[in-house]
C-alpha cells in the first residue's frame, strides 16, 4: 500500500520537564512517595534524559497525579478523539481528499477506554459516510501502529480500490500514577500525548512511498516487563530495567529478517533516551536521529512515537529511497516494515 499523506496532532499545553518537577512538588504527592522517590523523580526530571518538553491533554495539570478512575478516563474521552481529528484533519488537508472519499478509518490506542470507541467519534466529527469501515485496535501498547498499519494493508489487499486511514493516539496522561515502585516513577517522567493521522491507498505515483515486508516478533515470556496493569481502577504502567535489553535483540533480529543493508535509516518508537542507546549500539543502521528528535521534542508518545519519527524524516529535504520502521511494546512484541519509494519498483 502507498502512502498518500502524514499528519500528526498535540495538545496546545507544553510542560518542560523542569515545570513538570515543579508540578510534582506543588501536587502534594511527594510527601506520600517519600524522600526516595522524590529524589529520584527530581534526578530523571533535572537530569539529561533526552527530553525538552511534553504536551498534556489536561485541564487539572496541578491535580493530574491525584485524580480518580473516573476523571482520567474522562480526560481521554475529551482529549483522545479530538487530537485523532485534528491530526487526520491535516493529513486529508495534505492529500488533498475529502472525508467521505475514506472506505475505512482504523485507530489504535491504549490508554483509555471508550465504546462505541474513537472510530465512531472521529466518523461523527469529519463526516465520514454511513458505510466506511471502522476497526479500534486496543492493547497493543507502545508498538501499536505497526500492527495497525498492516491491517490496514489487510483491507486495502481485500478491497484494491478502498481508500483507508490509519490513526495512533494516545493520552498518556490519562494513564499517569504514582507509587514507590522505580518503574511507575520513570513512566510519568517520559510519556506524553499526541496523535499520528496517515492516508493509504493502492495508487502508485512516482516518488509515492510503498509501505511492504512487515514482521512481528512476541515474546510473552517477557510479558510482566512492561505492560499496564490496573490497580484501583488506574491504569498504572509496569516498567522493569531490562527492557532495553530485552528489546535490543529482537529488534535487530527483525532486522536481519528483512536483509536490509547495513547502513539502514530507521524510524524507531521512542521508548526512552537508554533504550535508544541500546537500540544503536545493537543495530548495523544510521543512527536513530528522528527517534531522538521526537523523544526531545514531545516525550514518549506511546504508539504514535514511531510515527511522528518516520514524519519528521519525510519532511527533511534529504529524501530517502528506503526507510525501516521498528515498534515495540507490551506482550513482550516488536514489529516492522519498510517503507519504500515507488521509483525502485
Amino acid at each position: 500500500m502507498f502512502l498518500q499523506s502524514i499528519a500528526h496532532a498535540v495538545p496546545a499545553a507544553a510542560f518542560t520537564q523542569a515545570e513538570c518537577w515543579e508540578i510534582i512538588q506543588r501536587s502534594g504527592e511527594l510527601d506520600r512517595l517519600g524522600s526516595r522517590s522524590a529524589a529520584l523523580l527530581e534526578a530523571i526530571l533535572h537530569g539529561n534524559s533526552g527530553i525538552e518538553k511534553r504536551h498534556l491533554a489536561t485541564t487539572e495539570v496541578e491535580r493530574i497525579f491525584s485524580l480518580g478512575a473516573e476523571a482520567l478516563n474522562r480526560n481521554f474521552e475529551r482529549a483522545a478523539p479530538a487530537l485523532a481529528i485534528e491530526a487526520l484533519t491535516q493529513a486529508l488537508t495534505l492529500a488533498n481528499l475529502a472525508p467521505e472519499s475514506l472506505d475505512a478509518l482504523f485507530i489504535c490506542t491504549c490508554t483509555g477506554y471508550l465504546c462505541p470507541g474513537i472510530t465512531s467519534y472521529v466518523a461523527q466529527g469529519l463526516g465520514l459516510r454511513p458505510n466506511a469501515y471502522l476497526q479500534d485496535i486496543v492493547g497493543l501498547g507502545c508498538g501499536a501502529a505497526i500492527p495497525t498499519l498492516r491491517s490496514a494493508a489487510g483491507c486495502l489487499a481485500a478491497d484494491p480500490e478502498a481508500r483507508v486511514a490509519c490513526i495512533a493516539v494516545e493520552v498518556c496522561s490519562a494513564a499517569f500514577y504514582l507509587d514507590k515502585d522505580p518503574g511507575v516513577l520513570i513512566s510519568a517522567c517520559l510519556f506524553g500525548d499526541g496523535a499520528s493521522a496517515s492516508i493509504w491507498s493502492n495508487e502508485s505515483r512516482p516518488n509515492r512511498y510503498r509501505l511492504h515486508h512487515f514482521d512481528t516478533a512476541h515474546h510473552p515470556e517477557h510479558r510482566e516487563l512492561l505492560r499496564f496493569t490496573n490497580r484501583g481502577g488506574k491504569l498504572r504502567n509496569q516498567l522493569h530495567r531490562s527492557v532495553p535489553q530485552i528489546a535490543a535483540p529482537i529488534v535487530h533480529q527483525l532486522f536481519q529478517n528483512s536483509k536490509l543493508p547495513s547502513g539502514m535509516p530507521v524510524a524507531s518508537h521512542t521508548g526512552g533516551r537508554d533504550v535508544l542507546d541500546t537500540l544503536e549500539a545493537t543495530l548495523p543502521t544510521e543512527p536513530l536521529t528522528s527517534a531522538r528528535e521526537t523523544l526531545r521534542q514531545f516525550g514518549n508518545i506511546s504508539s504514535p512515537s514511531v510515527l511522528f519519527a518516520l514524519e519528521m524524516m519525510l519532511t527533511q529535504e534529504k529524501a530517502r529511497d528506503s526507510i525501516w520502521l521498528t515498534s515495540f511494546g507490551a506482550g513482550f512484541a516488536v514489529h516492522s516494515a519498510e517503507l519504500t519509494r515507488h521509483e525502485r519498483y
